[in-house]
């Protein structure tokens, strides 16, 4: 059974966002057009969401570090970013232009660990995505969201580790590049790792 899984499509990272990925938007109707015929197929269609306290850990304002530096949180090397997907605020909802997405699971509500995968926690904390997708019996995974080189890979990492096949559809993602070619270098590790890339 097959699955589509988007990732992390919320206001906080689309246009005007708090963490604004470039060219984000472009990215809806194609994922639009890929929610229609999945609901056509009876497929599953799962979203992602960061859901993050007002006291995240990851957050600039509360670690004291400059957004976008390299720093520690709890043993583990964590980028500073500006506050976004704060639970239950505007930022943090799905992309209004996005249909309707029933199943949903929420990731990062932990203020001591940040969490980039749809499965896991930076700590190893399991959410509950893995679950939803062996109750429904799915063993093919294909990913679209935001953003390539972060919760899109590592999303794509653990589906791998977990047995998972996985097609990244590339259209459907858009990267934040805080270096040029980090989307690049993400999708090649996911190749590397056994992803399909589409």
């Amino acid at each position: 059974m097959k699955c589509l899984l988007i990732v992390d499509l919320q206001n906080d990272f689309c246009c005007g966002g708090a963490l604004e990925v470039k060219d984000s938007d472009k990215i809806i109707p194609i994922i639009n057009n890929l929610v229609k015929k999945y609901e056509d197929n009876q497929d599953l269609i799962v979203a992602t969401l960061d859901w993050h306290p007002s006291n995240h850990g990851s957050f600039a304002s509360n670690s004291g570090g400059n957004i976008g530096e390299l720093g520690e949180l709890n043993g583990i090397a964590q980028i500073w970013w500006p506050n976004h997907c704060i639970e239950n605020t505007f930022g943090s909802e799905l992309h209004n232009n996005l249909k309707p997405i029933n199943n949903k699971i929420y990731k990062g509500r932990n203020p001591k660990y940040d969490s980039y995968s749809g499965f896991f926690d930076t700590n190893g904390t399991p959410t509950k995505l893995n679950g939803l997708l062996k109750s429904n019996d799915i063993d093919t995974i294909d990913i679209v969201g935001l953003a390539t080189d972060y919760c899109v890979k590592f999303t794509v990492i653990d589906a791998l580790k977990l047995g998972y096949k996985v097609n990244l559809i590339t259209s459907g993602c858009r990267g934040v590049n805080l270096s040029p070619t980090d989307s690049e270098v993400a999708i090649e590790d996911m190749k590397r790792l056994g992803a399909n890339i589409v």
